[in-house]
């Protein structure tokens, strides 16, 4: 578990449902292989997720903090920081 935290790998696990349809993982390995394909990235906040959002070309024109931490690609983390998959 070099590139993620084991935070990030937990929350991603118990919540990768929320993202997908059926699980993609079912242990920590998994879970990291799988944010690594996906280019997973972990931010410090709303407004950095917004940036990141901006530069994926994802229009977030009028998105409020709330809609932006309420999508589906993001999981909020307990340390405070955001990791953001895209599906």
């Amino acid at each position: 578990m070099d590139n993620y935290s084991e935070e990030c790998l937990e929350v991603f696990l118990k919540n990768q449902m929320q993202l997908f349809g059926e699980p993609v993982a079912e242990n920590l390995g998994e879970a990291e292989a799988f944010l690594e394909d996906c280019f997973a990235v972990v931010l410090n906040s709303p407004r950095e997720i917004l940036e990141y959002f901006e530069e994926s070309g994802v229009d977030v024109t009028g998105m409020t903090v709330d809609e932006v931490l309420e999508a589906s690609e993001v999981f909020a983390l307990p340390s405070g920081q955001f990791l953001v998959v895209e599906g």
